[in-house]
């Protein structure tokens, strides 16, 4: 059975004691340059940096709930959902061990392991990938997956749920897309609250599999490592279950490396945060969808996380974007 809107909110209270309610803000020389209203959930203030504590924090809690308590939590990530498994385990000393690939982040490795949990590196994702799957055959052994568990799509799906009780009459919300955990919830959430709502999904260029998958009808896999600066979105390919709700989007766009970088420096620029590349994409997708309107039109934009470490910082400013101010008919 689909998840519905009332596995959002029962996921919202479960989450409540362990996540903190993100701000919505804007920026008005934004607006004003753009002749729309752009509002941004603000997920780099989320416990770890990142939405990923929704669901991370949702399913432990949904396993408590339930009876369920493991010997250990294992995990794969490149990322924000190891930080989010470690600390939600740790809420319910838990024991954890994530699996990540050696190119994941140096700060969110730090990070992760901060949080208590044991941290195995791996050449690249495909060996991640295999341990956590062996791993989880293991007694006693529960695998939290990145996206593709139902507990965790609902968790994800609160910041939609609460972005959109903060905020009237919202014309599109958009969020970016890894696995598609977050955009799932995204789509569940507003197809309930605010059905008139638009619901935009982007992906970056280099990281292809879910616009690829969507075009062919079927999963497509992507061969090797994607080379994005994106990496919240360096997903090998889209679940089963959330390939179904991606199926639903309203728009989806692919975004080029040099693009994620320019929405990256002005975003960073005009609201004053730390702003992962994944959560530029979306705005880039906002942008897109914009260009094919003729009204204003009020958009929120779920800025998926802050947690940069000082390689990408660098390649990120190595060239200067700020000189090209963003307008829709450039």
């Amino acid at each position: 059975m689909p998840l519905a809107i009332e596995d959002i909110k029962n996921a919202s209270s479960r989450i409540q004691p362990f996540i903190n309610e993100t701000p919505v803000i804007q920026s008005s020389l934004l607006n004003d340059w753009l002749g729309h209203s752009i509002l941004f959930k603000a997920e780099c203030f989320q416990k770890i940096g990142a939405f990923k504590a929704r669901g991370a924090c949702n399913t432990v809690s949904w396993l408590i709930e339930n009876n369920i308590k493991p010997d250990r939590i294992i995990a794969n990530s490149s990322g924000n959902h190891a930080q989010a498994v470690a600390y939600a385990s740790s809420q319910f000393n838990i024991p954890s061990t994530i699996y990540m690939p050696a190119y994941a982040s140096k700060v969110k490795v730090q990070a992760t392991q901060a949080y208590g949990a044991l941290v195995d590196l791996s050449e690249n994702r495909i060996i991640t990938d295999e341990k956590v799957k062996q791993a989880s055959l293991d007694k006693g052994t529960y695998w939290i997956h990145p996206f593709n568990h139902e507990q965790v799509i609902a968790g994800q799906g609160t910041a939609a749920f609460e972005a959109l009780k903060q905020v009237e009459t919202i014309d599109a919300i958009c969020a970016p897309c890894g696995g598609g955990g977050l955009l799932s919830g995204t789509l569940i959430t507003t197809r309930s609250l605010s059905p008139k709502t638009k619901v935009v999904g982007a992906e970056p260029l280099n990281a292809n599999d879910a616009a690829e998958s969507l075009r062919q009808g079927s999963i497509q896999k992507l061969n090797a490592t994607p080379d994005t600066l994106a990496d919240g979105a360096m997903t090998m390919s889209v679940g089963d279950i959330t390939f179904e709700y991606l199926k639903q989007l309203d728009e989806f766009y692919e975004v080029s490396e040099s693009r994620i970088i320019y929405w990256t420096q002005w975003l960073t620029h005009l609201l004053k945060l730390h702003i992962e590349p994944t959560s530029a994409m979306a705005m880039e997708a906002a942008f897109q969808w914009l260009k094919t309107q003729k009204n204003k039109k009020r958009v929120m934009i779920i800025l998926s996380g802050g947690n940069i470490d000082n390689i990408t910082q660098t390649a990120l400013w190595k060239n200067n974007y700020l000189d090209s101010i963003p307008l829709l008919n450039s």
